[in-house]
C-alpha cells in the first residue's frame, strides 16, 4: 500500500509565488521538506500544481530575459535623489543612465546566435607532408658505427 501523500491544495499558490521569485525544484522541495521526486510527482498527478510552477517560472524567466536585454543595450530610467541638506530632506528628480553590458551582450549573442558567436571556432586544415626517415646503422663498435653512418649518408647525397 502506498503512502498517503503531503500534497495540500494550498501548495500550488504557495509553490507558484516562490517560482516568481526564482526558486528551483530542489528550493521547492526544501520549502516543502519533500524530495525533488516529489515535486515531480506532484507536477504530474496535481494539475494545478504543475500549471503553477511553469506559469510563474516562464514569468521570472520572462523578467530576467527583459532584464538581460535592457543590460546589453544599456537604458535609463527616473530616479529620485534623496538627500538631507541643513537639516531639510530634499528630494530631486534625475534619470540614471546605465551604459551598454559588454558581458551581456556577448551573452545574449552566444545563446541566440550560437552558430556566429562561439567561442569555438572549427578549422579544417589540410597539408600533404613526406617524411624522410633515415635508417640507424646497426654497429658493434665505435668505429663500425661511424663508417655505417657515413655509408648511409653518401648513399643518400647520391639518391637525392
Amino acid at each position: 500500500m502506498a503512502r498517503p501523500t503531503k500534497y495540500k491544495p494550498e501548495y500550488a499558490k504557495q509553490a507558484g509565488k516562490l517560482c516568481l521569485l526564482g526558486a528551483t525544484n530542489a528550493e521547492l522541495a526544501d520549502f516543502f521538506e519533500v524530495t525533488i521526486s516529489t515535486i515531480h510527482q506532484w507536477r504530474i498527478t496535481h494539475d494545478e500544481f504543475s500549471s503553477a510552477l511553469k506559469e510563474n517560472k516562464e514569468v521570472a524567466d520572462k523578467r530576467v530575459e527583459e532584464a538581460l536585454y535592457h543590460r546589453a543595450l544599456g537604458y535609463t530610467h527616473e530616479h529620485d535623489d534623496i538627500r538631507v541638506v541643513e537639516g531639510e530632506i530634499v528630494v530631486t528628480e534625475t534619470k540614471k543612465h546605465y551604459p551598454p553590458d559588454a558581458t551581456s551582450m556577448i551573452f545574449w549573442l552566444k545563446n541566440r546566435q550560437p552558430d556566429k558567436w562561439r567561442d569555438k571556432q572549427e578549422v579544417e586544415q589540410t597539408s600533404n607532408v613526406v617524411h624522410n626517415i633515415m635508417p640507424v646503422p646497426v654497429a658493434n663498435s665505435v668505429e663500425e658505427w661511424e663508417k655505417a653512418s657515413q655509408d648511409t649518408h653518401n648513399k643518400n647525397l647520391n639518391n637525392d
